[in-house]
């Protein structure tokens, strides 16, 4: 199991927490003295209380929670946004309101979701020519009928 050192930056924070034992994000919580009104068609940025201090070559990525986007049509606006291995501030969430009713964030909302990756460090190497495939350049659709 990977070892990931957290901080609570704020006393009010409350760790991620997977809810189910086989999921792969961990849900973030909302860390606010105050409730946080996000109206329709506008982005608010919106503290966790925490920070996370990742191994090199591995990457959290904070992600949209499905129930809060068809029940509520609250989204991660930077989806997925990233947290690199050489970050410490606080984790801060990019929420956008795509509904056409108000949301309220209070203490504790889950608002977005937490899966931790490894990444390869790439060296590009500069080339005249690629491999050929059976694809090749098509995309944006190009299997459609």
């Amino acid at each position: 199991m990977l070892k990931v050192k957290i901080q609570k930056i704020n006393e009010l924070a409350k760790l991620p927490k997977r809810m189910t034992e086989h999921a792969a994000g961990y849900d973030i919580y909302s860390c606010n003295k105050e409730d946080i009104n996000i109206t329709s068609g506008k982005v608010v940025l919106i503290p966790t209380g925490i920070a996370i201090s990742l191994p090199v070559g591995y990457e959290a990525q904070i992600r949209p929670r499905s129930g809060l986007a068809i029940k509520h049509q609250i989204g991660v606006l930077n989806s997925p946004g990233t947290i690199d291995a050489d970050y410490r501030g606080e984790i801060k969430i990019i929420l956008f309101n795509f509904g056409k009713t108000d949301f309220i964030i209070t203490n504790h909302t889950r608002i977005a979701q937490m899966v931790v990756s490894r990444h390869e460090s790439i060296d590009f190497v500069l080339t005249d020519q690629l491999d050929e495939t059976d694809r090749g350049s098509g995309g944006f659709g190009h299997t459609e009928h």
